[in-house]
């Protein structure tokens, strides 16, 4: 009889429940699946063939039916072998994008810290992460479905070769030969984990401005999170789409375009080089 009523009992829980204890247990799996597999391949640490140095650049971020969403810009300053990027991105709705990235170019590329914040219309859940790979801490804050903060501090075993906010300084160095290259990423579900990011060129495209034409490399960049991570992603809309992006060949490569999710199951955005507009001053 006791076994009826339990079953009686199970069948009266709020679907809602019930969903809420599926992901939790599947949250509870994959964080068991990443402490005994944190890695599923051994990555690559990419090697310095071009240094950065002291730039500043302006971007534009748009929709990929080419809708311009945000207005951007990339300032680079270098210090010897350290250097630091700063990414903003302003919207058009007022949400704003900022990613401050600090790394080391003394060989090989290696992130130092990443600090991320996204914030307004644009993205449904707020979040603010950052990264530090001397100490191996991820933080994340964020907004969950009730409005209610949530916050995430985790010590995660980081490898050398974490790429994160470093898509722009990596396309520039990996070689086209290779069929594929591996690399580490922190990706927020909101929580962190560890995953791989491989990296693969496809073909050369035909770049041109007016009368000057070039071409760019094509690569695209696709996450693998192993069978139960990737399961749990597909279940729960989070897997992140494949990022693809476009280095521009020659003495000289430079990144034109880049395309990918600023947040899980957001929409594809791409970014594109642009000119400022330089007004005259007034006397």
């Amino acid at each position: 009889m006791e076994d009826a009523h339990s079953r009686l009992a199970l069948r009266a829980l709020p679907v809602t429940m019930t969903r809420r204890f599926l992901l939790r247990l599947l949250t509870a799996l994959i964080g068991c699946f990443f402490l005994l597999h944190p890695r599923a391949t051994l990555a690559d640490q990419i090697p310095v063939h071009y240094q950065e140095g002291v730039k500043h650049g302006f971007l534009s971020l748009r929709s990929v039916e080419g809708k311009l969403l945000a207005d951007g810009e990339l300032a680079q300053t270098a210090q010897g072998d350290r250097v630091t990027d700063v990414l903003t991105f302003r919207f058009k709705d007022g949400s704003a994008f900022e990613e401050t990235t600090v790394f080391s170019q003394r060989g090989s590329f290696r992130l130092l810290t990443d600090h991320v914040d996204e914030k307004g219309p644009a993205f449904p859940h707020p979040m603010e992460t950052s990264i530090d790979t001397a100490t191996g801490e991820v933080t994340v804050r964020t907004k969950g479905d009730n409005g209610q903060e949530e916050k995430f501090i985790e010590r995660l075993s980081l490898p050398a070769d974490v790429a994160n906010g470093l898509f722009f300084v990596l396309l520039k160095n990996i070689p086209a030969k290779p069929a594929e290259t591996l690399v580490s990423q922190v990706v927020f579900t909101p929580k962190p984990h560890l995953a791989n990011l491989a990296i693969a060129p496809r073909n050369d495209e035909s770049v041109s401005k007016g009368a000057i034409r070039d071409q760019a490399l094509h690569y695209t960049l696709q996450f693998r999170m192993g069978a139960v991570a990737g399961w749990f992603a597909a279940l729960t809309g989070k897997k992140p789409a494949d990022l693809q992006g476009w280095v521009l060949r020659g003495q000289a490569p430079e990144l034109v375009k880049f395309e990918g999710q600023f947040y899980a199951g957001g929409p594809v955005w791409r970014i594109e080089m642009s000119a400022p507009q330089i007004s005259a001053r007034e006397p």
